[in-house]
């Protein structure tokens, strides 16, 4: 499989994997590494950046080769995604970043184009690589490209419902409407949803929920790592 270039970065897999809703920091370690994956989004405030003494899950990763994606989940405004990645960079020096706007935290956590792509515009100029999560709309993805954007992370339906993808046109559209990476991002099941976002043009994906809630979280990851290379 080939290499995935995101930025300056250079990725060896194309699954990303989410570090939510697993039982223990060691479970998250053993899923990840049995998927392949060399990147690991996390949201900011699990990286412990202000208490170091506490249990983290950069202690739990040192030695391994995987990166971490810190993410904005939480954030509603541009301003407050703006902010926590500024404050992360200089805690850690990490500059690959998954920014993600929330207009609906209640219900479907639709993101908020228009407030990312301001995000992305200042982030951008600010020097981050910027992973942009977005709907699958080919005309926003086209905006988050030219305010900046590395790579592309449309939704295939809303995240942690496992639907899916529910528009594959839609998938289809955005590939063809941006020349950066597009990352399927959220809704994805199980590994028959991964081969498919694949097969419709994918560079890669990310999913968390499906492995981190499977009977085998390792089995399950193992499958993801092995759909991806199949699609």
């Amino acid at each position: 499989m080939h290499t995935l270039q995101i930025g300056k970065y250079t990725l060896g897999s194309r699954l990303i994997v989410g570090s939510g809703k697993y039982d223990s920091f060691e479970t998250t370690k053993a899923a990840t590494l049995a998927s392949g994956s060399e990147l690991i989004t996390v949201a900011v405030r699990r990286l412990n950046i202000t208490n170091p003494n506490e249990a983290n899950l950069r202690d739990t990763f040192a030695g391994t080769n995987v990166k971490f994606l810190p993410n904005s989940a939480g954030c509603t405004t541009a301003e407050e995604a703006i902010t926590l990645f500024r404050l992360t960079r200089e805690a850690t020096g990490i500059d690959l970043i998954k920014l993600e706007v929330i207009g609906d935290t209640q219900k479907t956590l639709y993101p908020d184009v228009l407030e990312t792509i301001k995000a992305c515009e200042v982030l951008a100029k600010d020097g981050f690589t910027i992973m942009a999560y977005t709907s699958d709309d080919p005309i926003m993805a086209r905006r988050l490209e030219d305010a900046g954007a590395h790579a592309i992370m449309p939704l295939a339906a809303p995240i942690g419902s496992g639907l899916g993808v529910q528009n594959r046109y839609n998938i289809v559209f955005v590939r063809e409407a941006v020349k950066v990476p597009i990352i399927v991002d959220a809704g994805i099941g199980c590994a028959s949803d991964a081969a498919l976002a694949m097969e419709l043009g994918a560079d890669g994906v990310l999913t968390n929920t499906a492995i981190a809630q499977a009977q085998n979280p390792m089995l399950m990851a193992e499958a993801m790592k092995n759909a991806v290379i199949a699609g």
